[in-house]
Parts: C-alpha cells; structure tokens; sequence
C-alpha cells in the first residue's frame, strides 16, 4: 500500500465565481470558498502530507481543481491537457511546480485530452475514463506512458458523470467506493464495491489518505459505510466547490 508524502494544491482565484458549471447550485462565495480551502489543507496536512500551495491564478476561473492538471505516481509524472478549453494552459505552473519533486515530467500531447479526474490507481493498475474532458487517444497515450514504467491501464468508457473520480473513489485494500453506473461496471468487477445511495451520490468523490478518507461533509449514510470498514472518516466542508462540479478529490494533486 502506497502511502502518500506530498501534496499540490491551488489557492482559489477570485474569478472561481465564473468557473465552468453544470449544477444549478448558485454562485461560489468566494471568501467562503477561500476559507474551506484553507481548511481542506490543514486536514491534508494532518493526514502527514508535505503540502505546496500555489498562488491563485486569475486567468484560470476553474485552477483551484489542480488535481486535473497531472497523473502522479511514484515511477511516472504526466502532465495532462485539459479538455476543456477555457482550462488550457492551466497545466504550465503545474508542471513547474512539480520539477522539483520528479527528475522527468512527461505529457499528454494534442489531438488527445486528458484530466486527471479521470484517472485512478489501484496498485500498479490505472483506470482510465473516456469522458467529455478525456478522450481516446489522451487516454491511449497516458496508457503508453504508465506501461512504459511498468504499470497496466484499462480505459473506462462513462456514460453518466462528468469524470470518474466523480462516480468512484479507490480506498486500497481492494475496495472501491462506487454509485450509480460504477455499482456493477464489468472492467471494476474485480473490486469489492462500497456503495454509495443514489441520494448521496457527490460522496462517492472521497479520497483515501494515508488510512484516513476524506469524504465531503454532510453526507451521512456514505461516512458511515466508510467508518464500518475500519477507516476514519474525516468531513470536509466543499460547498462551495460542489457548486462548480468540483469535490474533494479535485482540490489536490497527491504523491
């Protein structure tokens, strides 16, 4: 079991008010947003992560969800190529950022697409979701990448969400949290599925740290699935950036 040592994250820009949505949730409140970020680092930092936080980026409304950005892991640094074309270029200070930590960066290169939302790691095994943000040949070329160093990668076409991470969350130990088209996906079959109700659906988006699981807060039924199997279950205020499609897994690039 990978235990992770660092964390990236991005301070919200004031311009996270006009950030791609598809939720019919409101405006973010911007000073609420920035208090809600400020705590969300602490709790990686209790987590014992070693967190950068980069400076807000004005000329990205949507930068806070940095984890889009690059598929980290401990042999390979990828640099993505948002889908979303108002994200283009958002990657750059990213991918400086994280020199420091990989003697390589590799990258996602046009026509393909690809956002970290959309990938998860289970073991040596990645997931790959072929989504409106990550298309076919984005996720071919990452799959080239990983089993260049070793790894095995199977794409996972979506019907439903806007990104994978948004309908399952990898909890190691072979468990999946999982909802709506995930609960009985044929290439997940192989995972023991938590699953999450219909009703609390934004909490499959948690995230396993470090034998902790971060799950956004206000979703009972899902943190106590989570506690019954032995892990705590730490609630993290993201109201502010559920209104933009955005949950907990999204505000943070872990490695």
């Amino acid at each position: 079991m990978a235990m992770f040592k660092y964390a990236l994250v991005r301070t919200p820009c004031r311009n996270l008010v006009h950030g791609l949505s598809s939720a019919v949730l409101g405006k973010p409140d911007y000073n609420k947003a920035l208090a809600q970020h400020a705590a969300y680092v602490g709790v990686l930092q209790r987590c014992g992560l070693d967190v950068t936080v980069l400076p807000a980026d004005e000329e990205y409304p949507d930068s806070v969800f940095i984890e889009d950005t690059a598929v980290l892991s401990e042999k390979a640094a990828v640099i993505t190529r948002p889908g979303a074309p108002s994200r283009l270029g958002e990657e750059r200070s990213v991918a400086a950022a994280l020199l420091s930590r990989y003697p390589r960066l590799e990258a996602i290169t046009a026509p393909g697409t690809l956002e970290g939302g959309d990938v998860f790691k289970a073991g040596d095994h990645f997931f790959i979701g072929i989504s409106a943000r990550t298309n076919p040949a984005g996720a071919r070329q990452l799959a080239m990448i990983l089993q260049k160093h070793g790894y095995k990668a199977t794409a996972v076409p979506l019907r439903h969400v806007l990104h994978l991470k948004t309908g399952v969350a990898y909890l190691e130990s072979n468990r999946l949290l999982a909802c709506g088209e995930f609960m009985d996906h044929p290439l997940l079959a192989g995972f023991e599925i938590v699953p999450v109700p219909a009703a609390e659906a934004y909490a499959a988006n948690s995230v396993w740290i470090n034998g902790r699981v971060l799950v956004p807060a206000g979703f009972p039924k899902a943190r106590q699935a989570i506690a019954k199997l032995g892990y705590e279950a730490v609630p993290v205020d993201v109201s502010e950036f559920r209104k933009l499609d955005g949950g907990v897994s999204c505000l943070s690039l872990r490695f």
